[in-house]
């Protein structure tokens, strides 16, 4: 599984730094592939794909997120996403209204769905404004974020594999450690504080080590929450997309939960 898992992420390293570096429409249209991946995945998760004509004009409406609240980060601008998530919530109301003489459950999968809105899109929409919404410097950003976020995970991975004794959170996610989330948060700093020295002198050291601090506790969070949705559903893996990693919810769960923060740490304390 670890070999699978250095092969795939070594084999999509090259592209992903060429369309981060890239940025602009292709990054944008990245960032929803992924989203739209996510979103199946979710759906798979949250047990919202059932049969029937309501439940498919459901998931219809779920994928019309992706496009909407993407497309509002694109324009590089909070208030696009908010208008385009208030739309997306009017869209689904108006579903649920009209669907629920045909099945009277959709007011649960409307739920489930809004809950897609916030957890799919919205928070991979953040990306989008890291990238091309704080310039100058945008792609070194991105690539700020992905150190600290991705050296967490790998660390907190092989920590609590082979020093992990004290579990953390046993009822949500029985494999996670103590010693897995503290070397997880280690590697946040120190990834972090070497990337800011060569890349980013010129920020606070301070800040920068809060901020690389509050990127590792919100992703372990997300990878919280995501393990969550799986238990719930009672699945190992959000997808098979990525192997030895499993779907892109499973890579990139922490990274979404840690988006928002990167984007509210650089423009309201860098």
């Amino acid at each position: 599984m670890h070999l699978k898992r250095w092969i795939t992420g070594l084999s999509a390293l090259p592209l992903l730094i060429y369309i981060i570096v890239k940025g602009g429409l292709f990054f944008t249209l990245f960032v929803g592939l992924a989203s739209l991946i996510a979103m199946w995945e979710y759906l798979r998760i949250s047990q919202t794909a059932r049969g029937g004509t309501a439940a498919l004009v459901m998931k219809v409406v779920a994928y019309l997120y992706v496009p909407l609240i993407v497309g509002g980060a694109h324009q590089l601008s909070a208030e696009s996403i908010l208008n385009s998530v208030v739309i997306c919530f009017c869209i689904t109301g108006v579903a649920s209204v009209l669907l629920f003489g045909n099945d009277p459950q959709i007011i649960d999968t409307t739920r489930k769905l809004l809950l897609g809105a916030l957890y799919v899109p919205l928070l991979f929409s953040y990306l989008v404004l890291i990238r091309d919404g704080v310039a100058p410097g945008g792609a070194v950003w991105i690539f700020f974020v992905l150190v600290i976020v991705f050296a967490g995970d790998i660390s907190a991975l092989y920590v609590g594999t082979y020093f992990g004794k004290h579990k953390i959170y046993p009822a949500l996610s029985p494999k996670k450690t103590i010693e897995g989330s503290l070397g997880g948060l280690g590697a946040n700093l120190f990834c972090g504080a070497l990337f800011k020295a060569i890349f980013l002198p010129e920020l606070s050291w301070w800040t920068s080590l809060v901020f690389c601090l509050s990127l590792g506790v919100a992703g372990q969070i997300g990878d919280f929450f995501e393990s969550g949705l799986k238990r719930g559903a009672n699945i190992k893996d959000s997808g098979g997309i990525l192997p030895g990693h499993g779907g892109i919810l499973d890579r990139t769960d922490a990274l979404m939960f840690a988006a928002p923060v990167a984007y509210l740490f650089k423009v309201h304390l860098f």
